[in-house]
This record gives C-alpha cells, structure tokens and sequence, in this order.
C-alpha cells in the first residue's frame, strides 16, 4: 500500500512531495516524487483529557477524535474512578477497545480528592499498584493534593513511590503553585501541570523542571495566556483540553489549538511537535511520528492553515474517511446511583453570608460575603446546593455569584470530582425540580423553568450517555441555550458548575458536607454573623 502527498516531516522541519510505502502497519519507504496534492503529517494527541466529560464513552469519543485528526489520547479515568472505582476504570479500558484511536489510561492517585465529601469509590495505594501491574495502565495522572504532597502526606507519597518503581511517568496538578512550594512539589516526582493559568506561572514551571500543558477546555481556558511558550520552551510544550462537553468536542479539540497557534505567528514545526510528537515522546506512546519504520499512524488535510481533516489512519488502516459517515457502536450501562427525592432545601438566615463566587473560563473562585436577603437575584445572589448520589441526605446549601440567573434553575450529576448532584437556582422550588428530575434520571442534566424541563439523561455512571453523541452534543446545546434564556452569562454553565464542588481548587467550593474554605483546606459556616 501506498499514499502519495506532501510530506510533512515535523523531526526533521520538511516538507516535500512524496510517496509513503506502508507495509504490515508500518511505515516501509518515504520517496521523494515532484508534485502530490494534499498534506500527509502525524495525527494529533491530547496529552490530557477525562473522556468522561465529553459525556461520552471511549468508543463513540474515539470516532468523533478520529474525524478530528487525532490518532491518540491521554486519558485520566479519574471521573469515573469516583463512581465506580476499578470496575468504571475496567469498564473504560473495555470500552475503549471498540474504538481504534488509541487511548491510553492512566491510574488516578486522587480518588477522591479530599476526604470532605462523600464519593462512590476509593483507590488507595493497593488498588494503584493493582492498576499499576497492568500493561495497559501508563502512567499516574494529576496529583491533584499538592498540599499533601508538599506536607508529606504519606498516602500521595506511596502512590508516587509505586509510579517510581514501576517507571509510570507522573502527573501534576498544582494550579497557582509557584515559589519554594512548587519546588518541593516538582522534586517529590512531578512531571508535568496543565493547570498552569498565567504565563509567568507557566514559565517558572518550566524552568523548574516541568512540561507545561497547554490547556483550553470547556471552562478553563488557558491558551490566550500561555501560547507564547511555544517557540520559547518547544520540547516542553503539549497540547490539551482537560474537560470538553459534547458541543465543544464535536467542533474539534487540539487540532483547533494547532490552527489558534499558527494565526498567533507561532512556527508550524514547533506548533505540530507540541500537538503530535511531545506527548508521544513524553508518556512513550506507541504512536508513530510519521518516519521509516514507525505505526503508520497518520492523517490527510487539504491544507496546512485550515487542516481540514480528509483521513485518519490507524496502523496502516483507514479509520476515518470525510466522505463516509461516521459509525457508533452499542453501549451497555453501568451506574452508582442511589439517592432518593428531595422534599427541601434548608438554608440558615443569618446578617452576613459567605458566598462563592464563579469565575467565567476559570475553575478559580473567589471569596465574597452578602448582607440581606435570599436569593437576590439584582446582585446575582443565587442559590447554591450540592446533593448526596450515593445516599439520600439533606442537601447542603450556600450562595453562589456569578451564574447572573433572572429565574429557573440548572442541576447537574457531572460533578468534579465526587459528581454528586450539584444545582443552582433563583428560587428553591425550581431547584428542588431540577435535582429531582437529576435524581429520576439516575443522573444527569436539565434545566427548569416554572413547569418547563428539558433534560439530558446520562445512563453511564451519571457522566456519559449511550446515545448518539450527535443527538448528545443536540440535546445538550438546547439544554444549555434554554439556561442562557434564564439569564446566565457564563460561556459554559454547566462545565462551569461542574467545578464548583471541587475542593482542591482554590478559593471556596461546596460539598456534600458543607462550605469548604480551599486556602485553609476545612469547613466554614455559611454565616459571618
């Protein structure tokens, strides 16, 4: 078998006319020849990626990457980890099998992330090393609790040690580290970070020894920031999106970055090894680079500024074709869902309360207080509660800014990190039905307005659906265009609220268990006074 068209040779910085002989999956022979239409170059990686928050499985995500240009992810089964446990990351790598982009897995160190909220599973230090054990485990995704880390905390520094022992490479997670702190973080092991949200953040990083991942998500977005490392710091530089919601991914993922990079006057050679060849290298994937002797792993585009994607190949074969339409296998279940309705949300009167306040494009919040009533919805005072899946408990409850709801409420089961069932509202009636509807489905998101509902139900561990990601990324657009209707102005609502009861994030986030204050990592009242 063999392709002729313009060869892009990002190792050695060429482009030619040429003839690529491909022989049992692998690149045989690259002929020079004097003209050839199209580009030939190495697909795309994400060099980190929860699958999961595409609320899709591995298989029908895999299909959706391939039309993108990608031929590889790196993926952190973190998300369901904390549902399920080994059994929703077995359920992964199964899963991913029907899908030919190779994904490769990791083994979540932070499952869960605090002790401070209720969560569906544990991985401890004997579940990482049974992971660990497996061929198919690559390495230790994000250590989400630096300051475990940094304070000797004895549970992180066995999982680390594991990695060490059986030569996993190693994660990081450390938004806003910087200083003597970060030192000590980087020196326990930690390789890379793609929570990285300024570029001096970024660069000291870096010059600290790290891999910077550039990160632009579905709520954080970090590119417009650190892109100017690129040229500066090429072989420490990778491409990611961390979460991306189904209406996001449909649209693209790193090969967006790559276009988004080139119109910023970064060097082609230096943008497509940050976004095809560094991760590669870096986690030691089985993905080829495009040269003699390599998986012929490799894509097709009309053009090098566009990049408009014509075919995926995977080993040798064709898995992707623009002409033909794309093909999504069956999926069954599986689920840890065990919550019952609610009849109430309870919340303290008090003089001053404390009050989260959402940052648009950020997983960041910041700290505010409110004097007077609640709700109110004329300085965006909104109401806040984060509701037990696994067993029926009282919600607990606070004030959130930030969201600019004028009436109904959103709810939600994608919940980072323990995905309980978070929710927020202008009036409590509204938001008692969206978490009940949440509750009815076993998981999943909708959006309320007086009787009106619109919902979308995700049947696989309240994270993903089963259904036709196309009819997926639909339903979810028309939820979260009706939650615009209400008057949210955040780019992304739900990707957004999705965060806000992840405790590892500064500044304060709520949990299952009450209003966590993440500077001084414990509980704090609602009231001030």
């Amino acid at each position: 078998m063999f392709i002729t068209a313009n060869y892009v040779d990002i190792v050695n910085k060429k482009i030619f006319p040429a003839k690529i002989t491909i022989k049992n999956g692998k690149i045989e022979f690259i002929e020079r020849i004097k003209n050839a239409e199209n580009y030939i170059l190495p697909g795309f990686i994400d060099a980190h990626i929860h699958i999961e928050s595409s609320m899709l499985p591995p298989s029908s995500f895999g299909e959706i990457m391939l039309s993108h240009g990608h031929v590889a992810s790196v993926s952190d089964p973190h998300e369901i980890a904390n549902v399920l446990g080994l059994k929703g990351v077995y359920w992964m790598i199964e899963n991913a099998k029907e899908t030919a982009l190779k994904i490769y897995f990791g083994a979540s160190p932070c499952v869960p992330a605090t002790p401070f909220e209720t969560r569906g599973a544990k991985l401890g230090v004997e579940e990482i090393e049974e992971l660990f054990k497996r061929d198919d485990i690559l390495y230790l995704s994000e250590v989400m609790n630096f300051p475990g880390v940094i304070n000797g905390d004895e549970d992180m520094l066995s999982k680390i040690a594991l990695a060490k022992k059986y030569n996993k490479r190693i994660d990081g997670h450390a938004p806003g580290l910087r200083g003597e702190d970060l030192t000590k973080y980087i020196n326990a092991g930690i390789q890379t970070d793609h929570e990285a949200f300024t570029l001096e953040e970024g660069e000291e990083k870096i010059k600290k020894g790290m891999k910077i991942i550039i990160r632009e998500g579905s709520a954080a977005k970090n590119f417009e920031a650190l892109y100017p490392l690129i040229d500066k710091y090429l072989d420490k530089i990778m491409f990611c999106s961390d979460d991306r919601h189904p209406d996001d991914l449909i649209k693209g993922d790193v090969n967006l970055l790559v276009k988004r990079s080139l119109q910023k006057g970064c060097d082609l050679f230096n943008v497509l090894k940050a976004a095809c060849i560094n991760p590669a290298l870096h986690y030691g994937l089985d993905v080829g680079q495009l040269q003699t002797g390599d998986p012929a792993d490799f894509i097709i585009v009309d053009d090098l500024e566009e990049f408009n994607v014509l075919s995926t190949y995977i080993n040798g074969k064709k898995v992707y074709d623009c002409d033909k339409e794309l093909k999504f296998k069956e999926v069954y279940p599986v689920n840890n869902f065990n919550a019952e309705k609610i009849a109430d949300i309870d919340i303290k009167s008090c003089k001053t309360y404390n009050v989260i306040e959402a940052v648009d494009g950020e997983l960041i919040t910041k700290k505010q207080n409110h004097k007077g009533f609640v709700p109110d919805i004329e300085k965006d005072i909104l109401l806040f509660s984060v509701t037990n899946r696994y067993k029926s408990t009282p919600p607990s409850v606070a004030l959130i800014k930030g969201f600019g709801l004028k009436k109904g409420a959103i709810a939600s089961s994608v919940a980072h990190d323990s995905h309980n069932i978070v929710a927020v509202g202008s009036s409590k009636q509204e938001m008692i039905k969206a978490i009940n509807t949440v509750i009815e489905m076993k998981g999943g998101i909708c959006a309320v307005e007086g009787d009106e509902v619109k919902a979308l139900k995700l049947d696989i561990a309240g994270l993903m659906s089963s259904e036709n990601p196309y009819d997926v990324s639909k339903k979810y657009t028309e939820i979260q265009n009706f939650a615009k209707e209400f008057g949210c102005s955040l780019s992304s609502p739900f990707m957004t609220l999705s965060f806000m009861a992840l405790l590892v994030i500064p500044e304060i986030k709520l949990s299952d268990k009450g209003l966590f204050d993440v500077e001084k990592f414990k509980f704090i009242d609602l009231c001030i006074s």
